[in-house]
């Protein structure tokens, strides 16, 4: 039988692991969705350009910081139809003069300038530009609260203000960032927004929060951005940008973006397609923005990968144990590709996450542990009925039994079936001679040999050894395995079998030995067969009048009752044989517990 209980276990543990949501899985959960990211065809974008205060910059304004009018001057010199992002802070006063100037450059330019948020207690102004919030949750516990931000000195003679946090994953890697934060009360939107705003011409900026957190980010009247419930957005990282060094001439109608790339200015930042520069970081969430890619993952993902889990669970689980096995190979690998192909269909259409990769693995640690439960019980049913059978039955039979054990009806059944019992006729004198000799190992080895002789005959000709009784074979056919004609089989082995045994005269003669021969009783009729003992102990054997009518027919024969007549049949194995077979009436007996007379016969294969 197979062992469901582990397996159903297995599945139960797989279901309590995700549900749990441990590191290690959330860890390989955010790679497989960082994989969707990075085989995503690169797209050039149209509307964002990237300004890398690099090498080159250096080597012609001279040392970083720069002076700010050297800001000032590169504003006025660039088109005033593109909008500029300055991913630096300007908090402070310029060492150099030159912050009157840089206001009067942001004058006839859209600038968005950036601020940092801090964790120490500082006194800053309320953004130029706040949220209108709706919904009835409360802002401080969902968004990321900050004790101060930093805001850059000219942020209200900006066209905008926005903060330039991130939000690594447990991993440190860079995959969302908040459109909002808090800080004294006060809610700040990021970069990414404002410069949209600004883009778009929108006059203000919304923001839903109900009970069970953020909903969706609004500009004026564009379509709202829905957001996870801290107000995180994914950002896209599979566009490519055009780029130019500080100071080279800009094209129109651009969003630029100005950062720092010299080395030994900034730090790399882990991203799901490798390390990037903040100001990529934020080229890139800026363009998942302004382009409105909305990366989702559904509120419902979760209990969705845990339902497919369950399901395709036991349907593996069921295709494992009713189907042949490379089919259950064929159709477990279909389910798990079924379910990469739903994971990857929304992502290519809808830009939908789901987890494929964790329930892909559980499909296959169900299949793979399923399987070998399968493989074992199955080889352990093999080992029974080798064990059971091996010494009753030949090997062809049991090779055909262990290949289909469904042959093998365990239990009792109702069968018409054949029964021979063979016995060594005149075993006393053969006993005293080896007595005399004082040779019992003789007399066994004697025995053993000549009913292998007769037990080979019997298997080869499709009969079932029941038991051996000292000198005597009882065997029958017609089960376990079927045999349509199990009469004629059983007469044939008995007819082989008194042709064997006059051989082996011949051969005990010379030794020296007495003469030995053969009683043989065939009869056939209904009876039960199958297991048949204890729990804790069992044979498979047949019991019923026609296997006692047998028993009795072979003693008949050993008795010599009918002189030369060593193999007797009953009138019900008489009537099934074929043409083969020439039959000889010797009489009619009376057996213990029949009233009427049993005619008999002396068969013989023409």
């Amino acid at each position: 039988m197979y062992n469901w209980k582990v397996v159903i276990i297995t599945i139960l543990l797989l279901c309590t692991v995700r549900v749990m949501d441990p590191k290690l899985v959330e860890q390989f959960r955010l790679n497989y969705f960082d994989s969707l990211q990075s085989y995503q065809e690169p797209i050039q974008s149209d509307n964002i350009v990237i300004v890398d205060i690099d090498e080159k910059a250096l080597d012609k304004y001279g040392q970083f910081p720069f002076s700010r009018d050297i800001y000032a001057d590169w504003l006025m010199s660039s088109p005033e139809n593109s909008a500029y992002v300055f991913n630096m802070g300007f908090t402070e006063k310029d060492r150099f003069g030159g912050d009157e100037k840089l206001i009067s450059s942001m004058s006839n330019r859209d600038v968005i300038l950036s601020s940092l948020t801090t964790n120490q207690l500082e006194s800053n102004e309320a953004p130029p530009r706040g949220f209108g919030k709706l919904g009835n949750g409360n802002p401080s516990d969902w968004l990321y609260s900050y004790n101060g931000i930093r805001n850059p000195i000219m942020g209200k003679d900006s066209a905008g203000v926005g903060t330039v946090t991130v939000a690594p994953s447990v991993d440190g890697i860079v995959r969302e960032s908040p459109l909002a934060v808090l800080s004294n009360d006060h809610l700040y939107p990021s970069v990414a927004l404002e410069i949209l705003r600004v883009w778009e011409f929108q006059p203000n900026l919304a923001i839903k929060i109900k009970e069970a957190g953020v909903e969706w980010v609004r500009m004026g009247s564009l379509p709202p951005m829905y957001t996870t419930p801290n107000s995180n957005v994914q950002i896209a990282y599979w566009n490519t940008y055009e780029r130019v060094s500080f100071g080279d001439p800009l094209p129109d109608e651009k969003i630029i973006i100005l950062g720092l790339s010299a080395g030994g200015l900034v730090n790399p930042v882990a991203t799901p397609t490798g390390a990037m520069l903040p100001h990529d970081i934020q080229a890139h969430l800026i363009s998942t923005v302004v382009n409105g890619i909305q990366i989702q993952r559904p509120w419902y993902a979760d209990q969705l990968e845990i339902l497919v889990i369950i399901m395709s669970s036991f349907l593996i689980l069921l295709i494992v144990y009713k189907t042949p096995t490379w089919f259950s190979a064929l159709g477990s690998l279909g389910i798990m590709s079924s379910w990469v192909a739903v994971g990857h269909y929304y992502w290519m259409e809808s830009l939908i996450l789901l987890d494929v990769l964790y329930p892909v693995m559980s499909s296959f640690i169900v299949f793979a542990h399923s399987s070998f439960n399968r493989f074992y019980v199955t080889f352990q049913l093999k080992e029974q009925i080798k064990k059971q059978f091996g010494t009753y039955l030949s090997p062809d039979m049991v090779y055909m039994l262990q290949k289909d054990p469904s042959l093998l009806k365990l239990g009792g059944e109702k069968k018409e079936m054949s029964f021979l019992f063979m016995d060594i006729c005149g075993f006393t004198p053969i006993s005293e001679h080896y007595k005399n000799k004082d040779d019992p190992e003789g007399l066994v080895e004697l025995v053993n040999e000549f009913l292998d002789a007769m037990t080979k005959i019997i298997l080869s000709n499709g009969g079932t050894i029941d038991k051996y009784m000292g000198d005597c074979i009882m065997a029958f056919w017609n089960a376990p395995l079927p045999c349509e004609n199990h009469a004629e089989m059983a007469v044939k082995s008995a007819i082989e079998i008194e042709e064997k045994t006059n051989e082996l005269k011949g051969i005990y003669k010379a030794r020296g030995l007495p003469d030995i021969n053969v009683g043989t009783g065939i009869n056939t009729g209904d009876c039960i067969v199958g297991n048949m003992g204890s729990e804790s102990r069992f044979d498979y054997s047949v019991i019923g009048d026609a296997v006692n009518l047998a028993a009795r027919l072979e003693a008949t024969a050993a008795r010599g009752d009918y002189l030369e007549h060593k193999t007797i049949i009953s009138s019900y194995t008489q009537e099934q044989l074929s043409d083969s077979f020439r039959c000889q009436e010797i009489g009619n007996i009376k057996v213990k517990g029949k009233e009427e007379l049993i005619t008999i016969y002396k068969p013989k294969l023409i």
